[in-house]
């Protein structure tokens, strides 16, 4: 017997069908969950995420009692012979997955036909670059993922949004290519009012205006622009825009072709890191970061993690994978700590070729923007500690990558990636690249356990590493030996407690005393009564540090309400805890641990 077809929709209100039948999702809890579900593409996801994706800030004391109640009866919906539909909800990592085999997600159609389109409009088959985009459009039945509240969603939301706007503007431009004046002259003229600060739309009604014989209203656009944009943001048009009007007041006939605007005498930066030769793993990951960069609009790909998990090294790695993308340049900003935006921005404008880089931060914001416009460069953030520092770098076109401890739900539209700790295999190759293979090869059970310890971070694999070639007398099971110490006079601990003391000195009292004292409870998971016990804290209380604690990912949550430090951070967290904290304090702590047991 075949399996069911189901198909789900989320450009608009959460809709399913099965076999050509739309089900009936019930009450939009159920919806919310089920597109939560959806967005997470056969992830897993949290407990917690659920809850805050369908009340927002204020769930049910028995949120969690009502989730797998929904999950239940949308089990049934989906599937309510039992064992045929392409789709199962599994519970999963301390929540649930949808698996969706097979299945049609129209979010997923939408953003494969953009990705014909592309390969149309570079193959120079405009007429099939249209009629992908049109497609991809016609999936559109309103706000997407409606009714799915959250941070994680709202990011989503204005991601599709942008796509959506992008790909009728790309749509509207191939029309004009076609032909198509008159008909792209109305529907950009609609998009241009409800959109008004776009202006690649008005520059596109100016074109479809001009070859539609309608020479003065699209002088009037350019007109009626500049006024808006001066009374309600202070800016003046952008060059696409007064390109634009030059050659539509000369009459040009080839009036449209891409503006290129000026950075220098064949200025293109390339400042981007060395490569490192001994990276390994992360294939997947690299890989999905580099097809992001190449989307619509300017792409943004965040990648977030431990601190000393090789966010930057990944983040450099996946740009020069890129590089051949962006000839226009590579630029490469450390941030954290450092510079203010405004003074990296003027860097940035002298080194891109500006003659004259403005005073004000704001008019040195407008004009990187400008200057990107119409390039195709590749910005690499590292360590964006703000949501404004990330604002005001942002190039007017091209792409950017950029590296964070935690993750800025307060910019819009950023592909957020997680950068985990290698797994075992990549572990061990990396510890035989640096400390030989030969070496590795002759304690090869010492080694497993060794980077088993490290939990599949590079730092102390690579720290490691180099101490064995610093000491060709030692054995693996010396330095296995070593990296469980607590001794921080030890050359390796000190050298690896460094990124933790940077995100250490970010946490405030209360979370920096959550970390020392559920080091303490060893390495095993810890359960929200067991942390609140260590703390003395009511529940609700330590779990708002543990929450904080994870967001920076310096705890891990094993599934809801239960969490775990991996090794390295455990073991800097009881260093931390010897120096800060009183024998009696620890003592009282694991006695309040043992009575919550």
């Amino acid at each position: 017997m075949r399996d069911a077809e189901l198909r789900f929709e989320v450009l608009g209100p959460v809709r399913a069908w099965r076999d050509g039948a739309e089900l009936d999702l019930g009450a939009p809890q159920r919806r919310a969950l089920l597109a939560a579900l959806l967005l997470h593409g056969g992830r897993p996801v949290p407990g917690d995420e659920l809850v805050d994706a369908i009340w927002g800030d204020d769930p049910p004391r028995s949120a969690a009692q009502v989730i797998r109640s929904q999950v239940s009866r949308l089990r049934r919906v989906l599937d309510p012979a039992g064992g045929r539909a392409p789709a199962v909800i599994e519970a999963a990592g301390g929540g649930y997955v949808l698996r969706a085999r097979g299945a049609q997600i129209d979010r997923t159609v939408f953003e494969e036909r953009l990705s014909v389109a592309r390969d149309a409009r570079r193959a120079g088959d405009v007429a099939a670059q249209s009629a992908a985009l049109r497609e991809a459009l016609a999936l559109w039945s309103g706000t997407p993922l409606a009714g799915l509240r959250g941070d994680h969603a709202e990011a989503e939301r204005t991601r599709l949004v942008e796509l959506r706007l992008s790909a009728a503007e790309d749509l509207f431009a191939a029309d004009i290519d076609l032909g198509r004046h008159v008909d792209a002259a109305a529907g950009l003229a609609a998009m241009a009012a409800e959109h008004p600060y776009r202006e690649r739309v008005r520059e596109l009604l100016m074109l479809a205006l001009y070859r539609s014989g309608r020479q003065a209203e699209a002088l009037g656009v350019f007109d009626e622009t500049r006024r808006l944009l001066s009374r309600e943001l202070g800016l003046d048009p952008g060059p696409g825009l007064r390109e634009m009007q030059r050659r539509v007041l000369a009459g040009d006939a080839a009036a449209g072709e891409p503006v290129a605007v000026a950075t220098g005498a064949g200025c293109r930066p390339a400042q981007l890191p060395a490569d490192l030769t001994d990276f390994v793993g992360r294939e997947d990951l690299l890989r999905q970061v580099v097809a992001a960069l190449t989307g619509p609009g300017v792409p943004v790909v965040g990648l977030t993690g431990l601190a000393g998990v090789g966010k930057t090294a990944t983040a450099v790695r996946a740009a020069h994978m890129a590089a051949d993308l962006f000839p226009d340049g590579r630029f490469f900003v450390e941030l954290g700590d450092g510079p203010e935006p405004a003074e990296v921005l003027g860097g940035l404008l002298a080194s891109f070729g500006a003659a004259d880089v403005p005073a004000s931060a704001r008019d040195r914001v407008a004009l990187w923007r400008s200057m990107t416009s119409g390039r195709r460069v590749l910005v690499v953030l590292d360590d964006v500690r703000t949501a404004e520092q990330l604002r005001m770098l942002l190039p007017g076109a091209g792409a950017v990558v950029l590296t964070a401890r935690r993750r800025w739900y307060e910019v819009g539209g950023v592909d957020w990636r997680t950068v985990d700790g290698l797994t075992e295999a990549e572990g061990l190759a990396l510890l035989e690249r640096i400390a030989g293979a030969e070496r590795v090869a002759a304690e090869p059970d010492v080694a497993r356990r060794l980077v088993t310890k490290t939990s599949g971070q590079p730092l102390p694999i690579r720290l490691f590493g180099t101490r064995l070639v610093a000491r060709p007398q030692w054995s693996l099971a010396v330095a296995e030996r070593r990296i469980g110490l607590i001794e921080p006079r030890l050359p390796e601990c000190t050298a690896i407690d460094v990124p933790y003391l940077s995100v250490y000195g970010m946490l405030t009292a209360a979370q920096a005393r959550t970390l020392r004292l559920t080091a303490l409870a060893g390495d095993r998971p810890v359960s929200l009564a067991e942390a609140a016990a260590l703390l003395d804290l009511p529940p609700s209380a330590a779990e708002d540090l543990l929450e904080a604690l994870a967001d920076l990912h310096l705890i891990e949550i094993v599934r809801l309400g239960t969490y775990r430090l991996l090794d390295p951070v455990r073991i800097f967290g009881v260093r931390r805890a010897l120096a800060e904290d009183t024998a009696e304090d620890r003592a009282a702590a694991l006695a309040r641990l043992t009575m919550a047991g």
